[in-house]
């Protein structure tokens, strides 16, 4: 495959990526209006099982399948690739029909039990229904992105954020009146109609490809050897996933009770758990979605540089990663720091949910580097590093929110989050060493940003004074603050046009 080729199908799944993220995060906005903060939290309730249902059922299988399809598509057997495709959806949708069934009929039990709230039975029997379609098209995509066919899993995302957008909008005037159960049922009704349509898509362009480049020549692998490499790579990956959304799910399950064990009651326990998870960390997660896209950009060069021992130009990426990814992570620490409760005014039309943005913001610069390093990493194949590692940080913020949250509350699960993301970042830097024999410079990469974002925002902290949220001062002051972030950064010598030039050049490499 040419390099154009490979450079295109990675900027079209950026800019689904980048379009998908801006749409998911002004549903939330939408629906966090329309719901309010507890039905932000009971559907936040039900998330972590719809992510661990993907990961049991879907995440191995798009992975193995994108591997296996490229590997065939190389040696020109494209009759195995059909038979691949068929044995894959076969095991992902007899799996899927498995967890759906305990999905379905022991909804009762989980909403009770598990997650501890029984508003959550009934939208849990209708997520349940979407499972089986998120299994199909899972593995369908992995055959588009092992062609190379990116345009396909790109466009059937926008649908399936787009389904969800549409359907929270009709269904939100009959539902929400009815209650928070079935205003919950809105929102995973838009699950379900994603699910559905990216699938249907996505099976009719399959089928389609197929004969249009003709992949139904006899295949030379048996059924035996087929389902063998098919376990032999879906096993461990979904294993994986699965522990990794597993402690995740701990995670977002446990919250809501040491809440309520810290003094809250069950309404307030879920209204602060939806204002921190469906309201204020999707805020403070929208600038990554520029730095993802840089990230995917970037990895291809430092594996290649690795690859062929380049020191000197692993060093300048490396540098040039962090380097970006310092500015945006301080910037945005800066902004939301400055205007937590301008910024929560003007999204969600709640000046007081700044008090809860506001201790997120401190997070941004290791949340970010966070992104940076696991892409960096899993560039050079550092999987199994990267499972034990997320999976020790897991562990650490349970722990805190076990012992600490019912004392502490909120702080106490920032605090241990803060933990986690700093265990995370030391371990990763510390691999990245091992492996690259390159450390970004913390004077350039890490205090100068830091310097030019506190500079920033004490200077416009100091001559505006918003007494009251105002959209349009708001808004000036952004930009004012904007144009001062990026002076402070050139006088410090943290950008020149040297480093501009190198920025914008591993950009568009």
């Amino acid at each position: 495959m040419s390099r154009k080729t490979i450079i295109t199908g990675t900027l079209i799944l950026t800019a689904a990526n980048l379009i998908t993220k801006c749409m998911g995060f002004f549903y939330r906005v939408f629906m966090s209006n329309t719901i309010g903060a507890e039905g932000m939290g009971l559907y936040q309730l039900i998330l972590p099982i719809y992510s661990l249902a993907w990961s049991i059922t879907s995440a191995g299988f798009t992975t193995t399948i994108s591997r296996l399809t490229a590997q065939e598509h190389i040696r020109g057997q494209n009759g195995n690739i059909g038979r691949i495709v068929k044995q894959a959806v076969c095991l992902s949708l007899g799996i899927s029909l498995f967890v759906s069934g305990i999905l379905f009929f022991g909804a009762e039990n989980i909403g009770s039990a598990f997650l501890d709230d029984s508003r959550t039975a009934l939208p849990l029997r209708l997520l349940a229904l979407a499972v089986p379609f998120m299994a199909a098209g899972s593995c369908l995509r992995g055959f588009f992105l092992g062609m190379q066919e990116t345009l396909i899993p790109a466009v059937s995302q926008v649908l399936e954020q787009t389904a969800r957008i549409v359907t929270i909008y009709l269904l939100a005037g009959i539902f929400v009146p009815l209650g928070l159960t079935y205003a919950c049922c809105a929102a995973v009704a838009g699950i379900l109609l994603g699910e559905f349509l990216s699938c249907g898509f996505t099976l009719w362009n399959y089928f389609r490809f197929k004969r249009k480049h003709k992949l139904i020549r006899k295949p030379t692998l048996s059924s035996s050897a087929v389902l063998t490499m098919i376990l032999t790579m879906a096993v461990p990956l979904s294993g994986t996933r699965i522990a990794t959304a597993l402690l995740s799910t701990v995670e977002n399950i446990l919250i809501p009770r040491q809440l309520q064990l810290h003094g809250q009651n069950v309404v307030q326990a879920l209204s602060t758990y939806g204002e921190l998870t469906g309201m204020a960390m999707p805020l403070i997660l929208l600038p990554s979605a520029c730095l993802m896209a840089a990230s995917v950009s970037l990895v291809p060069e430092i594996s290649e540089a690795c690859a062929v021992q380049q020191d000197m130009r692993i060093s300048k990426t490396v540098s040039a990663t962090f380097l970006f990814t310092s500015i945006i992570g301080f910037g945005a620490a800066a902004l939301f720091t400055v205007f937590p409760r301008e910024i929560c005014y003007v999204v969600y039309n709640r000046a007081a949910l700044g008090q809860v943005l506001f201790p997120l913001a401190f997070l941004c610069p290791l949340l970010y580097a966070q992104t940076t390093l696991h892409g960096l990493l899993n560039g050079l194949g550092e999987q199994f590093f990267l499972f034990w590692s997320n999976v020790l940080s897991s562990l650490i913020t349970i722990a805190v929110i076990w012992f600490f949250m019912p004392r502490y509350g909120v702080p106490a699960f920032l605090g241990g989050w803060f933990l986690s993301l700093l265990c995370n970042a030391g371990l990763s830097l510390g691999r990245l060493y091992q492996r690259t024999g390159v450390f970004p410079s913390l004077y350039n990469c890490f205090l100068k940003p830091l310097l030019a974002g506190a500079a920033a925002g004490l200077l416009v902290k100091y001559f505006i004074r918003i007494s009251e949220p105002s959209k349009l001062l708001f808004l000036g002051s952004l930009c004012g603050m904007g144009i001062l972030y990026l002076l402070f950064l050139f006088a410090l010598g943290c950008l020149d046009r040297t480093t501009l030039k190198q920025l914008m050049e591993k950009a568009h490499a």
